[in-house]
């Protein structure tokens, strides 16, 4: 196994990379490979009613199909030729034929002003799966095919180094708010590049049918696209109000951008409700989170603010409302536009406010790679509402007010307001599940209502940092989840014994297996570590996942040109990291200045990373089948990501344990005859 490695190492190992060689066409696979998963992942969650709620199942069906690719890629024949063509019906169908994930649940809720309508989730979760497979697979065999043709680790190398181009580019796609018929024609560029023949010519025809109907999305009267949505807007023409703009999010309805007078007078009392909490102190300064369009903005000068601070996450529906709001609010002197992420910016100020308002900040997508970590989740735990009670004057007041769908769930925030302010908050109802909640730092500046509404003993425990699952009521995870990853698992046992043949043929390497799987549910527990240090943006998000495969790159590199200690010696260093992770709670880190939260949570984050690549380096370098080897890894992949559903039941900080027995697994499978390596 060893000879063999070196013969191949003796093959290439320079840089740069031969122009048309093996190593240039496994950069670009492994660079389209990402990229398309990117964007299936923001475009399906874009034109399928409510699947921005489960892209994390377009996430797992990525994975499988890139495995799946790999084990291909040691047949004769390919289905790279063909993965366009997929591409394009999969964009025409669901371009052509609407579709809507049922999401009616009690237990989870899912913001949405839409009537429940369209399949199951449990249905079309798994047929997302499959259709996310089966594309991803094209390119997963052609970066297998160049797998068997380098050493094990130059071509692990190159991998990541595509995937890092990869994600770089979507980054700056999502930064530029390009729109989807971009993404079309890169893939279909990267596609032409590594097909040949006739299968160039068909990928070709499917490319501008593609694109052809990416371009009518996009270019259709209202639309444009954010780094987190694929956003529309319908104007209504009002003789006494003037324009109201209704803006949708992935087939949504999210918000309207109509005057202040419009809103306090003809809409809801819910807008002028948290000012009548407040008294007759001064309204000096402002916090207004999901500012969006203005509105809230508009209604807070309206009321006397003579500053307002508008933070929201998404830049285009701020500039919606720089370019629309009939009040001109973002216009006026007395507003300082931040676009961020609301628990991130009260982390990164010293200001008090006199109001701090939660202007319906409630989002429509998860942070990719969470499997519910919503946009806003952190926004909402006890911790986020103790850290604006900090924020806010001697005589401050924080409201909060939303449609929250269920009643339980106003109990819930009630509960959360309670114990952050330590005194209960004042409810006010307006039927249908719609609330105000507000609570003084003081509780004799906090004026109720006659109608306050009184807590129940029982309400529903806040969610917290560690388990910032505001939506979920609790108990076993959901049935929806349940049959779905059912069916996902299913589905990938029956196409890996299909094309990877008998289970025990794969028995050499089971510890692989379990090393993917213990790998990407280390990640995800990161993903939601960085979301809560540092917040839930694209730009976080998309720098988590490129500072993970610079990491795994370095792992690569050390192993390649340095000794490193036995795998036994490495396995127990990785115990070492995850215990220290284990033992250091992320919110101890919230009060250290940034640079130092960032350098602390890097090193906690980034170590257990680095050392079990380094163990998984020298177990793939000594692979008799790399394309094997890797295929079963991203299999055990899918296994990660379906257990990372557990921090619904154990929170985030407890999957460390789960991630250390999988770990521990995989040293106890390993071949013996690695036990020197």
């Amino acid at each position: 196994m060893v000879a063999n490695t070196d013969v191949r190492t003796a093959r290439s190992e320079g840089w740069p990379p031969r122009l048309g060689g093996t190593a240039p066409r496994l950069v670009l696979g492994s660079a389209l490979m990402l990229f398309l998963e990117l964007a299936l992942i923001r475009w399906l969650g874009a034109n399928i009613v409510h699947l921005s709620y489960f892209t994390n199942f377009v996430l797992l069906g990525s994975f499988l199909g890139v495995g799946l690719g790999f084990l291909i890629s040691r047949r004769s024949w390919s289905v790279l030729p063909w993965t366009p063509v997929l591409l394009a019906v999969l964009v025409v169908v669901v371009r052509l034929v609407p579709v809507s994930v049922d999401r009616s649940n009690a237990d989870v809720i899912y913001f949405t002003a839409l009537h429940t309508t369209g399949p199951p989730a449990w249905l079309v979760l798994p047929i997302v799966f499959v259709l996310s497979a089966a594309i991803l697979a094209g390119p997963g065999e052609a970066v297998g095919r160049c797998f068997a043709d380098l050493p094990s680790l130059t071509a692990y190398r190159w991998d990541l180094v595509g995937s890092l181009i990869g994600i770089s580019l979507f980054a700056l796609l999502s930064f530029a708010w390009a729109p989807s018929y971009v993404w079309g024609t890169l893939a279909t560029l990267a596609f032409l590049a590594l097909l040949r023949g006739r299968a160039r010519l068909i990928a070709a025809a499917a490319g501008v049918v593609m694109i052809g109907a990416l371009v009518m999305e996009s270019v259709a009267p209202g639309i444009s696209w954010s780094p987190y949505y694929k956003i529309s807007t319908r104007e209504v023409h009002d003789a006494d109000f003037g324009t109201r703009t209704y803006i949708s999010v992935n087939g949504v309805p999210h918000q309207s951008m109509s005057s202040a007078e419009w809103k306090l007078t003809r809409a809801s009392a819910i807008y002028g409700a948290p000012y009548e909490r407040r008294g007759d102190a001064p309204l000096r300064d402002v916090l207004v989170v999901g500012a969006g369009s203005g509105s809230d903005v508009a209604i807070a000068l309206s009321k006397g603010a003579q500053h307002v601070d508008a933070v929201d996450i998404d830049p285009r529906i701020v500039q919606i409302g720089v370019e629309g709001n009939p009040d001109r609010a973002y216009q006026d002197p007395r507003v300082t536009r931040h676009i961020n992420d609301g628990r991130a910016f009260l982390v990164g100020t010293d200001k008090k406010y006199d109001l701090i308002l939660f202007a319906l900040p409630d989002s429509l997508s998860l942070v990719s790679g969470g499997s519910q970590i919503r946009l806003e989740s952190f926004l909402f735990t006890r911790e986020a509402l103790q850290l604006a009670r900090d924020h806010l004057s001697q005589d401050g007041v924080f409201a909060m007010y939303n449609y929250y769908r269920q009643p339980w769930l106003i109990d819930r925030l009630g509960g959360t307001a309670a114990e952050a302010f330590g005194h209960p908050p004042c409810i006010d109802l307006f039927g249908g599940a719609t609330a105000v909640i507000s609570a003084a730092r003081s509780a004799e500046n906090q004026q109720c209502g006659p109608e306050n509404h009184a807590l129940g003993a029982s309400y529903v425990r806040p969610a917290r940092d560690d388990r910032p699952f505001l939506y979920y009521r609790g108990g076993m995870i959901p049935m929806l989840y349940v049959w779905a990853l059912s069916g996902i698992l299913l589905v990938s046992l029956i196409s890996v014994r299909a094309l990877g043949g008998p289970f025990r043929s794969m028995r050499p390497y089971a510890d692989l297996f379990f090393m993917g799987a213990a790998f990407l549910l280390l990640e995800t527990k990161n993903i939601a570590t960085f979301a809560l240090l540092f917040g839930t943006t694209w730009l976080v998000n998309a720098l988590v996942f490129g500072g993970v495969l610079v990491i795994v790159l370095a792992a690569v590199e050390t192993t390649r040109r340095l000794p490193t200690p036995p795998l036994p010696v490495v396995f127990a260093l990785i115990a070492v990291a995850l215990a220290i992770a284990y033992v250091v709670k992320p919110e101890w880190l919230l009060g250290f200045a940034f640079w130092a939260r960032l350098v602390l949570a890097t090193l906690l984050a980034f170590l257990p990373i680095f050392l079990a690549n380094i163990a998984f380096a020298k177990r793939f370098a000594e692979s008799a089948d790399s394309q094997a080897a890797f295929g079963i890894n991203l299999v055990g992949a899918i296994v990660g990501g379906c257990l990372e559903y557990a921090a619904l039941l154990t929170g985030y900080r407890n999957l460390l344990i789960v991630v250390a027995v999988l770990y521990l697994a995989a040293f106890l499978l390993k071949p013996r005859a690695n036990a020197r390596v």
